[in-house]
């Protein structure tokens, strides 16, 4: 993976969506636009007592994907990033220093919504439109 893919991910304004599983395999997906690469293999997302974050508890697989729409369905560029979860943390100055930056960005209130900080693994990453093309060539 490369810079490109940290700068596409990482940049602002932007949404995508997580998609997660529970362990009896029903899908959920939501709209996160606050997810961080903070290197080329590592993305975190603060989220709520939600449905996510259940889901990652009994399942660590998730999808991030990011969309930017184009005149034609082959213009749409973006990215599927295949996430694996490595830590779901509560509490600590990690989870601290993230909320504190969310609140300088987006609010306080927003910052008081975030309940846990999940930290995962880049698994792999497809374009949106995967007709043999590399991830690359779609962002």
């Amino acid at each position: 993976m490369s810079s490109k893919l940290v700068d596409y991910f990482n940049k602002q304004p932007r949404i995508g969506t997580i998609s997660t599983s529970g362990k009896d395999g029903k899908v959920d997906v939501a709209v996160m636009g606050s997810p961080q690469m903070t290197d080329e293999k590592t993305v975190v997302l603060g989220t709520g007592s939600n449905r996510t974050l259940a889901n990652l508890h009994e399942n660590p697989n998730a999808v991030y994907m990011i969309l930017e729409p184009g005149k034609a369905l082959m213009d749409w560029k973006g990215v599927r990033v295949y996430l694996k979860a490595k830590d779901l943390a509560t509490s600590g100055p990690v989870l601290d220093t993230y909320k504190q930056n969310i609140a300088a960005a987006v609010g306080k209130d927003a910052a008081d919504m975030i309940h846990t900080l999940a930290t995962f693994e880049v698994v792999e990453v497809r374009p949106i439109v995967d007709m043999g093309q590399g991830w690359e060539k779609s962002i």
